[in-house]
């Protein structure tokens, strides 16, 4: 469990800390997997704020779309005006 303010502003924190039970070394957990562990956890909550917004057209094509659409209507009521 992740305990604290989560932010999505990366500027924000300098370092995670987790707080391991002192009895998980009779368990048999290695240090390897603790690490592991803390990877996949900083990493779930960082994915969870990451919104990166990415367009689906460029804008050039878009500019180009936009124009063809408008010429299109201009010769359609030409024609029949």
């Amino acid at each position: 469990m992740v305990k604290g303010v989560s932010a999505p502003d990366e500027k924000l924190f300098e370092q995670a800390i987790f707080l391991v039970r002192s009895d998980i070394s009779e368990e048999g957990v290695t240090a390897r997997a603790l690490v592991q562990e803390a990877r996949r956890i900083t990493k779930d909550c960082a994915v969870g704020h990451t919104r990166k917004f990415t367009p689906a057209l460029s804008p050039q094509f878009s500019a180009f779309l936009g124009a063809s659409v408008v010429g299109l209507a201009w010769i359609l009521v030409t024609l029949f005006t």
